[in-house]
């Protein structure tokens, strides 16, 4: 049996939701994942200091050995001054929701030069901006593709300010994160990794695989494995892991809740490309890095040892339900 212990991983893009499914997704993270980076469009957004401190007292709560890494929601109407005092909160990111563009985002930023100086003050505090790198007024499958000359502006105009492009689809997305400025870098999903869009409309429509942005085609995974596998530290993971009921799913809701698939699917995957090796650096190294944070000491194992994903946890169907997967953590 293959085994591999790694540094416990961190998770650079999450959605934990509020209320009850907090209770089910906070230790579906915490048992893979030492940090993640808590994404902030909920509702009410978070968007001041006093909504990150509760926020983060209701995860921590539910499992005080947690890190949530937590951000804020950029808005319009935001204040320099919320900026620095989400920073001394103890907020780490941004995040730029363009209008429309995804879950919660109705209230996002139409034009990114409308908060130019809210994106001076966060390069000044040294916080990193995260980006939904979508224009959602083009065609669906070009949002990413339309987006990237916007996010290679901002980064050109705030050359101290980190920028990463989230969850990367396309084979212009990676291309413009691997030959951008050093300022910016990319996060990448497992589902984004694993499919493309056949996966959702190929045979019967499968609404547990949609998110956005859309999974695109066989080229397009094909950009994002080449350029996992070759060990760019400007790439790594977020999961997107991202809940929604399954009769929300079945009206179209977007979003696939990888949480407690994402480590073994990602062992699996390098495994197969005779890359495993390779893993820790992904999920362990290259965020903490480009984030400027202490690598994680705590150590966690994986093993070759099939298990089948449950069919759902209470009303969520998780990614990759009832399907068999061949590698396991083990602690």
């Amino acid at each position: 049996m293959k085994r591999i212990e790694i540094r416990k991983p961190d998770d650079f893009h999450i959605h934990l939701r509020q209320g009850e499914l907090l209770k089910m997704t906070v230790p579906h993270c915490s048992a893979y994942f030492s940090r993640a980076v808590v994404m902030p469009n909920t509702i009410p957004p978070i968007d001041s200091a006093s909504t990150l401190e509760e926020y983060r007292r209701q995860i921590v709560e539910i499992d005080p050995g947690f890190n949530p890494l937590m951000t804020f929601k950029l808005l319009k109407n935001m204040k320099e001054s919320d900026v620095r005092a989400l920073k001394k909160a103890g907020a780490i990111a941004g995040k730029l929701y363009p209008a429309g563009a995804t879950t919660n985002s109705t209230d996002g930023i139409t034009d990114w030069r409308d908060i130019a100086g809210l994106l001076k003050v966060m390069e000044e505090e040294q916080l990193v901006l995260s980006i939904h790198g979508e224009d959602p007024s083009v065609y669906s499958l070009d949002r990413e593709k339309a987006y990237i000359p916007e996010i290679l502006e901002i980064c050109r105009k705030f050359p101290g300010l980190k920028v990463v492009f989230e969850h990367l689809s396309s084979a212009e997305g990676i291309q413009a994160v691997a030959e951008g400025p050093d300022n910016l870098a990319g996060t990448i999903t497992v589902h984004h990794l694993l499919l493309t869009l056949d996966d959702v409309i190929g045979g019967a429509l499968n609404p547990h695989n949609f998110c956005k942005p859309v999974l695109k085609g066989p080229e397009d995974r094909k950009a994002i494995q080449k350029v996992v596998l070759e060990g760019n530290r400007k790439f790594f993971f977020g999961s997107d892991s991202a809940p929604h009921s399954a009769a929300k799913k079945q009206e179209g809701a977007a979003g696939s809740y990888s949480a407690p698939v994402s480590l073994a699917l990602l062992a699996e995957f390098f495994d197969g490309c005779g890359k495993l090796p390779m893993l820790e650096d992904f999920v362990s190294r290259f965020g903490a890095e480009f984030y400027g944070m202490p690598l994680n000491e705590e150590r966690i194992e994986l093993a070759e040892e099939s298990w089948i994903v449950p069919e759902a946890y209470g009303e969520v169907i998780p990614f990759f339900a009832s399907k068999v997967i061949r590698w396991i953590v083990k602690n």
